[in-house]
């Protein structure tokens, strides 16, 4: 099922702007990172790991979602289709990972709050470098679904080229 001009551009929109907020909403997370490891306040520090837990639950979590859902859409809307194209497989398989390992980490963070939310608790006990690996990577493999929408590199699955054969032998007399 083909999606009409009207409804394709407003699911791109939404496509867009979930995907795009996705990736933004983790370079914010990043940048907590980035205060909870260089800051020597102790304030700071405590500050920013309690922020990453609604970061996660009000931005990364929905909008992780809202991507897949509306990739879904345009991908069986529109004549690119899940199946055909390897990039779209692609897409789908990196943005399904990007979401199960966000899911699974968000207890990581909620831990890490709740540590930092205890006036008494020892910062030690946060952390170190480390808590760059789960958005530098996660930021990583949305850069890479990103180019992946640009570029759009060539080649068909099995699936797509047996459909493109089917599609030119109905329309040839």
């Amino acid at each position: 099922m083909i999606m009409k001009p009207g409804l394709r551009k407003f699911a791109l929109t939404a496509h867009i702007a979930s995907s795009v907020g996705w990736i933004g909403a983790v370079v914010a997370y990043l940048a907590l990172v980035v205060a909870t490891q260089t800051s020597q306040d102790a304030q700071t520090v405590r500050a920013a790991f309690i922020a990453m837990e609604p970061i996660t639950w009000f931005a990364l979590v929905p909008l992780s979602f809202a991507s897949l859902l509306t990739g879904l859409v345009m991908s069986l809307g529109t004549p690119w289709g899940l199946f055909r194209h390897y990039w779209v497989l692609a897409k789908l398989l990196l943005t399904v990972l990007a979401t199960l390992v966000l899911l699974s980490y968000t207890q990581t963070v909620s831990f890490l709050a709740g540590v930092a939310a205890d006036p008494s608790a020892d910062l030690d006990r946060l952390g170190g470098g480390g808590q760059f690996l789960h958005p530098g990577i996660g930021l990583l493999v949305l850069l890479l679904v990103l180019i992946l929408s640009v570029y759009k590199p060539r080649g068909m699955t099995r699936y797509g080229w047996r459909k493109q054969q089917e599609k030119r032998k109905e329309s040839q007399p």
